[in-house]
């Protein structure tokens, strides 16, 4: 992961609203849910990048809870799911997560080709029902682009040499030490592969279960 430039929350906001609008028609808007875990980032931890992932650092993304868009499968448990366990979850149900979870398989569908937009991410989890089970709680923790980044590593579109922009909300006041998000900065267009990111989430991994834009869709209570 490689800094680009510090981000102020006003930045961050209009990125976001610019980008996915509440009154957008479309199944399925939830974004004024993402929106909500942004502002609870921006109210636990009061910090933000700009930064750019590599696949890898993207794999290791930890999701929170996300039911499959009101769908019979749950994608992501309580519990939580990196990126990449999420993926490999999808790929095992195959077509019937499509036959019980039809709006989410649409919008996977559609995002496959969608632009290199960008993600949403906290270096801790952030107050809220989806985030109350996870069992990793530090690392590149999920805010919005759940459905996008599932797409594009399904589509096969995130190689080695890929770089996702994300803003990454964390706290200014935790030693350096004890929490280094950070990889030093190089200069913005340097494409050598940027050195292991020393946010590596653990993996957290499960049996069964499924689901999907980093919005969650699901019944509270």
């Amino acid at each position: 992961m490689r800094v680009i430039a510090a981000a102020p929350f006003a930045s961050v906001l209009d990125t976001f609203a610019r980008a996915h609008p509440l009154d957008r028609t479309h199944e399925a808007n939830t974004n004024d849910e993402a929106e909500e875990h942004i502002r609870n980032a921006e109210l636990s931890l009061g910090s933000w990048r700009r930064v750019l992932l590599d696949r890898d650092d993207l794999l290791r993304v930890v999701l929170p809870w996300h039911l499959g868009e009101g769908g019979e499968r749950e994608l992501i448990p309580k519990s939580g799911l990196t990126v990449a366990d999420a993926a490999a979850r999808l790929e095992a149900a195959g077509g019937a997560y499509a036959r019980t979870n039809p709006v989410c398989a649409r919008k996977l569908d559609r995002l496959a080709a969608a632009p290199f937009t960008p993600l949403f991410l906290s270096t801790r989890a952030v107050p809220g029902i989806d985030y109350e089970g996870l069992v990793v709680r530090e690392g590149l923790i999920h805010l919005d682009g759940l459905h996008r980044a599932l797409a594009w590593e399904r589509a096969g579109r995130l190689t080695a040499g890929t770089r996702i922009e994300a803003f990454l909300a964390y706290e200014e006041s935790r030693p350096y030490e004890e929490s280094r998000p950070f990889e030093e900065s190089r200069p913005y267009g340097d494409d050598r592969a940027p050195a292991g990111s020393p946010l590596t989430a653990a993996d957290v991994r499960h049996g069964t279960g499924h689901d999907g834009d980093g919005l969650d869709v699901h019944a509270h209570g």
